[in-house]
């Protein structure tokens, strides 16, 4: 192919090894290339990186690109270096001698793209540094981190509008994968990009397979998903609280799976070692909080798992987002109960947030909530979320693999909603259950309430049952939790035509088993030969990361690797059609690949001289 006269083009195959581009990849390309500002929104692995590193590499100058973490500028610093070019960061963890050299490189040219936190870019000298360098772009990663709204609110992204006014003819691109639109209008609004824009791709992850459950023994849910679908693959885990983190990370170790916890309550060189072996490593698995993940970079992630309910579909969508970013199959997987919900309303409630964040807090958790009760397609529930329609059910969650039963639940709601109602709305969903179940406890009679017309009305229905159904009465709007935090159930407004036999209801029909269909793993191969082919491929990649000191994942993606196994390249210009494979990278470690690839039995590949 001759991409003499397509200078973006040319690199995307030179370079990074990519035949074509994707989705809108080529409009925000040229768009930046010829001096435009742009908002890109792109799911994770979508390739939003390439919209700045290729405008950075066919401009004038250097990209200079704002990312909200050190660790992150390391590992697409160390990524860009492996496929030859020039890039840097500028950072807390640079000696003064390796810092002069970054500088006095930015001055002369010899950066293609240099990386600065936001905090080191704000800063006087950087700025007066920035004045003389020849600049090619701003490209301010993570954009989300400006608004007030999000969980990974920065202030410091605030004040990036200065790059606007101080160097008005550089072009600049925001960049994120996770913004409803709302946060669109205030990242246009907080970082002054009057002119960009705005590319919006298709927010769909098609490998990714949503399944949600309502929890049961959540230890034993979660093993059993491990076990059966991910025996030896990496994997984050998010759990609300830093116990039930280290909880869950010892557990997992002892069952022999290589788990790692991390929270902001561990010191930070534990979570940097942790983090490290988490991205050096293949198959570890990372138990965290919420403070562990945005920009993690790790492609073969194959799964991502909930042990309890996050704060919003915004928040799911950009942690389960970490799973599959080389685009082969994964998983996401939730398990989530009432109580998540009573807890998470409750810190919602008890902050110090005023009353109008609080509703758009509460809002979030609603929408989060009502996603986990579908009985339709999630895909398209969460696409809708974003504004974006699809047409067909995905046929890769698991109520389009195992469509949900539902059952007339009209009559016991009623009994529920009146039960709360003849209670006084001051007691939680256990209290209100036993009630209706005609409940032995003290209580109940301390207060009057085996005399009221609900006590024992529900006695034909499990305890699980009734669980199910407050659930859903709170994920439909029927119900709410109160605003003091005692977790005592109200009614709406909402409620009152169920009341009054104006309407009727159907609901998820729970305790049922239910299991999507298996699906072959990403990495697993049906023949033997093949599955052998592509383990000593792995153990290649593996000695060469090794060498060279970074992941195994800079070398070359799964999914390359996998390619590999499926058209057996026997020479070097074979290898150069793999996608991911780079001229610089064809160079450095082409030949390794092919002794393997040419070997009639695969052997695993070993050092020299073992």
């Amino acid at each position: 192919m001759d991409h003499r006269f397509d200078p973006a083009l040319e690199c995307l195959h030179r370079v990074f090894g990519y035949h074509d581009f994707r989705g809108r990849q080529r409009e925000i390309i040229d768009h930046i290339r010829e001096g435009g500002d742009a908002l890109v929104l792109m799911p994770t692995g979508g390739g939003k990186s390439l919209c700045y590193q290729i405008p950075a590499l066919v401009r004038s100058g250097t990209g200079v690109v704002v990312s909200p973490l050190i660790a992150l500028m390391k590992d697409q610093v160390d990524a860009l270096r492996e496929a030859g070019v020039r890039a840097a960061s500028l950072d807390s963890t640079r000696t003064g001698a390796e810092a002069a050299r970054i500088r006095r490189d930015l001055l002369t040219g010899e950066l293609d793209l240099l990386y600065l936190a936001p905090e080191r870019l704000l800063m006087d000298s950087t700025l007066e540094l920035l004045d003389r360098a020849p600049t090619a772009l701003f490209a301010i990663d993570e954009a989300h981190c400006v608004s007030q709204w999000g969980h990974d609110f920065r202030p410091e992204y605030l004040q990036l509008s200065i790059l606007g006014e101080r160097f008005p003819g550089v072009p600049r691109i925001a960049l994120t994968a996770t913004a409803d639109p709302r946060t669109r209008q205030e990242i246009l609004a907080r970082l002054a990009l009057n002119r960009a824009e705005v590319f919006v791709s298709s927010f769909d992850r098609p490998n990714i397979r949503y399944r949600v459950t309502p929890k049961g023994n959540t230890r034993d849910q979660l093993w059993r998903f491990i076990r059966q679908e991910h025996p030896d693959d990496a994997g984050i885990v998010y759990c609300l609280s830093r116990k039930r983190v280290d909880e869950t990370a010892a557990w997992l170790a002892s069952q022999g799976r290589d788990a790692l916890p991390y929270h902001a309550g561990l010191p930070a060189e534990t979570r940097r070692l942790h983090q490290e072996r988490f991205l050096h490593g293949e198959g570890v698995i990372i138990v965290a909080t919420i403070a562990f993940g945005m920009g993690i970079d790790k492609p073969d992630v194959r799964f991502v798992a909930h042990l309890d309910l996050p704060k919003s579909l915004e928040a799911y969508y950009q942690e389960t987002g970490r799973a599959g970013r080389d685009g082969l199959p994964a998983n996401a997987w939730l398990a989530y109960g009432l109580q998540d919900v009573i807890t998470l309303r409750q810190m919602v409630d008890q902050s110090e947030a005023d009353e109008a964040r609080k509703r758009v807090e509460r809002g979030k958790l609603e929408a989060m909530l009502a996603f986990c009760e579908l009985t339709t397609c999630r895909r398209q529930a969460l696409l809708q979320h974003f504004g974006e329609e699809l047409d067909e059910p995905c046929g890769n969650c698991d109520t389009c693999l195992e469509p949900v039963e539902t059952w007339d639940a009209t009559e016991p709601a009623r009994k529920a909603l009146s039960c709360i109602y003849r209670t006084g709305q001051r007691f939680g969903t256990g209290y209100v259950i036993d009630v209706l179940r005609g409940g032995a406890d003290e209580r109940i009679r301390r207060n009057g309430h085996h005399r009221t017309s609900t006590y024992g009305i529900g006695a034909d229905l499990p305890a699980a049952t009734w669980r199910s159904l407050f659930r859903q009465l709170l994920a439909r709007g029927l119900v709410t939790v109160d605003e003091e935090g005692y977790g005592t159930l109200q009614l709406t407004e909402a409620s009152r035509p169920l009341l009054r036999g104006e309407s009727t209801l159907e609901l998820r029909r729970e305790g049922v088993k239910r299991r999507a269909k298996a699906k072959r793993t990403a990495t697993r191969f049906d023949d033997p030969d093949d599955q052998a082919l592509f383990d000593a491929l792995r153990r290649c990649r593996r000695q060469l990361a090794d060498e060279h000191g970074v992941p195994p994942y800079v070398i070359f993606h799964d999914a390359t690797l996998v390619e590999m196994v499926e058209q057996r390249p026997a020479d070097t210009e074979e290898l150069a059609g793999i996608t991911g494979v780079g001229e610089r990278k064809l160079e450095r470690y082409g030949d390794a690949f092919l002794d393997i690839l040419s070997t009639s039995h695969h052997p695993a590949y070993r050092p020299s001289g073992e």
